[in-house]
């Protein structure tokens, strides 16, 4: 199954390290089954890390990305617009296809390495036309511990 990243905004009052609070609003992506699949992750994800203060989602939107490369490490996410060169069988000429993907890196040319190397199987010619630091705070796929059943559920289907 493909995954399907949702962009979820969400304000809550940040406390800073000189204890100072703000008000923040940070953009988080993760992958779920449906706007509603993604409000509810979103929630869960933020009553762990807002403990004990409120919260509001304000916005979630499906987002265009093809594909998320994480890596574990890195002070960014990035993201890199992908121009793939395509040819149209019936018309006989070129086609670009523009793809979008989010690396985790600590600089620009730590996310084009880690770009290039999660591509390098790719059989498409492609350009990358564009990187960036995107407003993305963090990424939760769907394996991501937030999300596992707890060890006391079993699913249903092992039950039988």
């Amino acid at each position: 199954m493909m995954q399907s990243w949702f962009e979820c905004k969400v304000q809550y009052v940040k406390v800073d390290e000189d204890g100072r609070e703000r008000k923040a609003t940070e953009n988080y992506l993760l992958d779920a089954v449906s706007f509603t699949d993604a409000e509810a992750r979103i929630v869960k994800v933020m009553q762990s890390i807002v403990k004990g203060g409120e919260f509001v989602v304000t916005d979630i939107k499906k987002s265009r990305l093809g594909e998320v490369f994480q890596f574990g490490n890195g002070e960014w996410w990035f993201k890199a617009t992908i121009n793939l060169v395509t040819i149209d069988e019936e018309q006989g000429k070129e086609k670009k296809v523009r793809t979008y993907y989010l690396v985790e890196a600590d600089d620009i040319q730590m996310a084009l390495q880690r770009l290039d190397e999660s591509l390098r199987d790719m059989v498409v010619p492609y350009v990358v036309s564009a990187i960036a630091v995107s407003t993305i705070v963090d990424v939760f796929p769907h394996n991501s511990p937030e999300f596992q059943v707890p060890e006391n559920l079993i699913p249903v289907d092992e039950t039988e």
